[in-house]
């Protein structure tokens, strides 16, 4: 097939990146070229350019091409979407808008969620905007005939990233080099909330096994791992890793959220509340899409990862201050 990503080096993308050409799929990448987490995989087309800024140019980038499959990694808000709509309505067979589990109701009304579930999120602007994206897509779909398919992906992560919720999202070696040095680490509540992590390579046989399948226009799935684990499991599994018992903290997410506002969306919006998803519909439409990572060997793999090279493992100094002083004024 002939598929275009709009990104694609990132941590979920460049997983599916890489298994979209091991499947022999001719795979071009849009990208603007600058920081990228991720090198172009060998045996994809780099088309280089800005979606956002530069609409017009795209659309002379590609233009003579037309698509089996157009994924868009990037898109944030209906105005990103109305600029695909423009640019790729007759030109794909299929169009995914890689939106966000976070946009599943919260605080949920059932424990296990399955694409059914409400969208609704009052804690998290990201996630209004994306359940806004779907929204403005199934519009298209229904009146213009867009040919959307919407795939939400949970906390997703690759050998470069450390998911501990709290934790530096650019520096992860963060929270590994506290629990090192000994120092305590917060878990938001009593740590027995349910969550579910997903390794990239296993989300990327999911949404490889969704290209080019046009009956899904008008589909959402999400793509996860079945594991179900307590914050308090994943904390002391990544301890473990790097043989040590982390020093657990338990602070209330309200009391978290009050002290630093910032957290609202990721702890309220999101990982305060258990997380466990039914994948019954991704493997009825791909049967061979199974996650096989665990996460005590995917934190392995990320920790090796870090250890390999000295140069990854830096460390988000301000974040380890605040971390301090939420500690320090709670068991005061």
């Amino acid at each position: 097939m002939k598929v275009l990503f709009i990104g694609g080096t990132g941590i979920i993308s460049s997983a599916c990146a890489q298994l979209a050409i091991e499947r022999n799929h001719e795979l071009f990448l849009l990208t603007r070229g600058q920081s990228r987490t991720f090198d172009i995989p060998t045996g994809a087309v780099a088309l280089h350019g800005d979606i956002r800024s530069d609409p017009d140019g795209i659309a002379r980038l590609i233009e003579g091409h037309r698509f089996d499959a157009v994924v868009d990694w990037v898109a944030l808000t209906p105005e990103h979407i109305e600029q695909d709509i423009h640019l790729f309505n007759g030109r794909t067979r299929q169009f995914i808008f890689i939106s966000s589990a976070s946009a599943y109701q919260k605080p949920p009304a059932h424990y296990l969620i399955t694409e059914d579930t409400p969208l609704a999120n009052p804690h998290w602007q990201y996630s209004r905007d994306k359940i806004a994206c779907e929204a403005h897509l199934m519009q298209a779909f229904r009146e213009r005939g867009f040919p959307v398919t919407i795939v939400r992906p949970s906390l997703t992560y690759g050998p470069s990233q450390i998911p501990l919720v709290l934790g530096s999202w650019r520096h992860p070696w963060t929270m590994m080099d506290r629990m090192l040095r000994g120092k305590p680490v917060i878990v938001p509540g009593d740590g027995t909330s349910l969550w579910t992590v997903t390794w990239n390579s296993d989300f990327a046989k999911g949404l490889i096994g969704l290209l080019g399948r046009e009956q899904l226009a008008g589909h959402a799935f999400h793509i996860t791992s079945d594991e179900a684990l307590t914050w308090d499991q994943i904390y002391r599994e990544a301890g473990h890793a790097v043989g040590v018992e982390p020093k657990i903290v338990h602070i209330a997410s309200d009391w978290l959220v009050a002290r630093q506002p910032q957290f609202e969306g990721t702890l309220l919006g999101d990982k305060a509340h258990s997380a466990v998803f039914d994948n019954t519909k991704i493997k009825r439409f791909v049967p061979d899409f199974a996650c096989t990572v665990t996460w005590a060997e995917g934190v392995r793999r990320s920790i090796a990862w870090f250890m390999a090279d000295p140069s990854r493992r830096t460390i988000d100094e301000a974040h380890n201050q605040m971390l301090d002083e939420l500690i320090g004024v709670y068991q005061l």
